[in-house]
C-alpha cells in the first residue's frame, strides 16, 4: 500500500511528482553556474567531514570550531598550493610559448637530429613507407606545439578578466563546504529520508556513490599528484626544460589506464638517447620504469583497495568522456557515473534474479539421504 503523509498527498500521485520533477529540474538549472562549485564542496565534505567530526569530539564538541579549522586547512595546504602551481604553469608555457615563436625551440630541427641519429637501416625503411619531410613534420609538431602552450598561457589573460567570477565561485565553494563539513551527517540523513527510494537500495546507493568518490579522489588524484610531482623533480634534476610543464603532463596522463605518464618521459627518454645525452637517457628510463611507474602499482592498492576497482576500459572511456562534457569536474564526474551505472545494473540483476519458493529448502532438508552403492 502506498506510503500517506498527514495531509493525505502521497508520494507516488503522479501529479505530485511531475511537480517535484519540474521543481528539482529548475532548482538544478539554477544552480548549474556553480555546478563546479558545488562538486568540489561535495568532495571535500565526502573526504573530510569524518576527520572533521572526530576533531570536533576532540576539542570539546564544538563543530563551528572544527569546521573552521578544517577549512583553513584545506585552504592553506591544497587551494592555496594548487591556485600558485596554476599560477606557474602559466608563466612557464607562456615563457615556452615566447621561445619558439621567436625561432629559439626549433620543433623541425630536432625532428631531424632524431632522424639522423637512427640507425641506416631504420632511416632507409622509415624513408621508404614514412613521411620524412622535415619542413611538414616542423610545420605539423610546431603548431601543434605553439596552440597548446599558446592556450595555457592565455589561461592568465582569463583568470584576469574574470577575477571576479572566479572569486564568486570560490566564495561559494569555501561557503558551501564549511557547512557541509559542520552538517554533512545531518544533511545527509534528510537526503536519505526524502530519496523515494526502498531503504536497502538507497543506503547502497548512496554508499557506493561515497565509496568511488572517496577512492577517485584518494587513489586517482593522489597517484596523478605523485606521478606529475616525481617525474617534474626527475626533469628538473636531469636539467630538461619546462620541468614543471612536463610535470604537469605526466599528472594528467596518469589519469587515463592504459595511457599513463610514460606517454610523456619515453619519447623524451628516447630523444635524448638518439641525441647523444646517453647518460641522462638511461638515469630517466630507470626512474621512469622503477620510480614514476611502481608509484601507481604501490599508492593504489594502499589508499583505494581492490572493492572499488572497476575495469580499466570503463575507466578509460568514463573519464575522457567526463573531461569532454565537464572540463576538469569530469575526471571526478565521469567516474562516479559509470561506477553507479555499474552498480544500478547489479541491483537490477540481483533484484531480478530467481528467489528460491519458500519451503524449496526445507523439502531438500527432509528428503532422505541417498544410498551410496
Amino acid at each position: 500500500m502506498a506510503t500517506e503523509d498527514k495531509t493525505g498527498i502521497r508520494l507516488e500521485d503522479g501529479g505530485f511528482l511531475a511537480v517535484v520533477l519540474i521543481v528539482t529540474m529548475l532548482f538544478g538549472w539554477l544552480i548549474a553556474p556553480f555546478f563546479g562549485a558545488i562538486l568540489w564542496s561535495l568532495v571535500a565534505a565526502i573526504l573530510f567531514e569524518p576527520l572533521t567530526r572526530r576533531l570536533s569530539v576532540r576539542i570539546g564538541n564544538h563543530p563551528n570550531t572544527a569546521a573552521l579549522l578544517m577549512l583553513l586547512a584545506l585552504l592553506a595546504l591544497i587551494i592555496v598550493p594548487a591556485f600558485l602551481l596554476g599560477i606557474a604553469l602559466v608563466n612557464e608555457a607562456a615563457n615556452l610559448y615566447l621561445r619558439l615563436r621567436e625561432g629559439h625551440l626549433d620543433v623541425g630541427q630536432m625532428i631531424s637530429d632524431v632522424r639522423e641519429a637512427l640507425p641506416t637501416r631504420l632511416r632507409v625503411l622509415i624513408d621508404q613507407y614514412g613521411n620524412t619531410d622535415v619542413d611538414t613534420l616542423r610545420e605539423m609538431f610546431g603548431s601543434g606545439l605553439a596552440t597548446g602552450l599558446k592556450e595555457i598561457a592565455s589561461r592568465a589573460l582569463l583568470f584576469g578578466q574574470g577575477a571576479l567570477s572566479l572569486l564568486a565561485t570560490l566564495g561559494v565553494m569555501l561557503y558551501l563546504t564549511f557547512f557541509l563539513l559542520r552538517d554533512g551527517q545531518r544533511m545527509g540523513d534528510l537526503i536519505k529520508a526524502a530519496v523515494p527510494l526502498r531503504p536497502n537500495l538507497r543506503d547502497a546507493l548512496i554508499h557506493h556513490f561515497v565509496i568511488v568518490v572517496r577512492a577517485t579522489m584518494k587513489g586517482t588524484v593522489a597517484v596523478a599528484l605523485a606521478q606529475g610531482t616525481i617525474g617534474g623533480l626527475i626533469f628538473w634534476m636531469l636539467g630538461i626544460e619546462g620541468a614543471l610543464l612536463w610535470g604537469v603532463f605526466m599528472g594528467f596522463f596518469s589519469l587515463l589506464p592504459a595511457i599513463g605518464s610514460g606517454i610523456v618521459w619515453v619519447p623524451v627518454a628516447i630523444y635524448l638517447f638518439v641525441t647523444g645525452s646517453i647518460q641522462q637517457s638511461v638515469i630517466l628510463v630507470l626512474c621512469g620504469v622503477f620510480v614514476i611507474s611502481v608509484v601507481d602499482n604501490i599508492l593504489r592498492p594502499i589508499l583505494v583497495g581492490r572493492d572499488t576497482r572497476m575495469p580499466d576500459f570503463v575507466v578509460l572511456i568514463a573519464t575522457l568522456a567526463g573531461l569532454q562534457l565537464f572540463g576538469l569536474n569530469g575526471f571526478i564526474v565521469g567516474p562516479v557515473i559509470a561506477a553507479l551505472f555499474i552498480a544500478v545494473w547489479k541491483m537490477v540483476a540481483e533484484l531480478r534474479a530467481p528467489q528460491p519458493e519458500p519451503g524449496a529448502e526445507l523439502a531438500l532438508e527432509d528428503q532422505p539421504p541417498r544410498d551410496p552403492a
